[in-house]
């Protein structure tokens, strides 16, 4: 692997580029929609930074962003020749394949993808800017056997690695009275054919993408919620989840949009997706608001809404 300087970050990222929170559909709710593999990785405006991130937190805090299980290199590899194949298809002014070397011209890092000194995960994620998440069935379900995941959204990949589907979500407010039977049939019988997606939404009080926090720790956000508006952000996972046709592992990638409240004021359309995310902000109950972080600031959160909705 070589590197180059990177070159200077755009600045024509499109805000809002999904909007879950528009009233189409329910928070807590699984929502999954069919996936066109043509798409299955989004662009990115501002590859390079975010690829350079990538790359400096996979070689800073390995530990804390990477994990794998012995047995798992060939779907690993599985993997990343899924992801070389897409994005020289998809993308082929960012990335140049040249016989079993690749590079993304973005940045000018050249890869090795036969390089048995790294694992092939960790080279598929630093191609694309999405974390890459393989679950394996075995005894007691599906189980996190590898990840590359450096833009966690309050979640431990330390804590979380080897669990199954069930303790992953264990958290999640109504997954076991809800969700759990929904989601354990899904990873049943989801298909190679039949890849899907979803997204969810945050509120985070930075543009941070790197938040490796548990949420059972205690979040000390919006200290001046005179200022809230400004310093508030929405942050959006847009989730994939499909079958690997040579192993059956299921592979979830996870993509991060993070746009700052003001965004909402240069939006056409920002009136009233800030009014919709007010409204499904009041209507989560105790635990989900727990969940996302929001119970000491909901009413601060709702009146900064409030104000971009009418205009003030």
């Amino acid at each position: 692997m070589n590197v180059a300087a990177p070159p200077p970050v755009p600045h024509d990222d499109v805000p809002f580029a999904h909007t879950p929170y528009d009233g189409s559909r329910k928070a807590f709710a699984v929502g999954l929609a069919p996936l066109d593999l043509g798409e299955w990785i989004e662009p990115d405006p501002r590859l390079a930074a975010t690829l350079t991130e990538r790359a400096a937190l996979i070689r800073d805090s390995r530990d804390v962003v990477v994990r794998e299980e012995p047995g798992t290199r060939e779907a690993q590899r599985e993997v990343l020749e899924l992801i070389v194949a897409h994005v020289t298809t998809r993308f082929p002014e960012q990335y140049l394949l040249e016989g079993r070397r690749l590079t993304v011209l973005a940045t000018g890092r050249t890869f090795d993808l036969d390089d048995t000194g790294e694992a092939p995960l960790v080279i598929a994620g630093l191609l694309v800017s999405d974390d890459l998440v393989l679950l394996r069935k075995g005894e007691g379900g599906y189980r996190l056997v590898a990840a590359v995941l450096c833009f966690p959204s309050a979640w431990s990949l330390a804590e979380k690695f080897g669990q199954s589907l069930d303790q992953l979500h264990e958290a999640v407010p109504g997954y076991e009275s809800k969700l759990a039977r929904v989601m354990n049939r899904i990873f049943e019988n989801l298909k190679v054919e039949q890849p899907v997606w979803r997204v969810n939404w945050s509120i985070y009080p930075d543009d941070e993408r790197h938040h490796p926090e548990s949420k059972e720790r205690p979040r000390h956000w919006f200290d001046d919620p005179a200022h809230l508006a400004p310093e508030a952000f929405v942050r959006v996972e847009r989730q994939t989840l499909r079958r690997l046709p040579e192993s059956g592992d299921m592979l979830f990638t996870i993509r991060i949009h993070v746009d700052p409240f003001l965004a909402f004021r240069r939006h056409p359309e920002g009136s009233a997706l800030a009014a919709s995310l007010r409204e499904q902000i009041l209507g989560l109950d105790a635990e989900q608001l727990a969940y996302k972080g929001l119970t000491e600031h909901r009413d601060a959160v709702a009146a900064a809404l409030e104000r971009i909705a009418t205009g003030e």
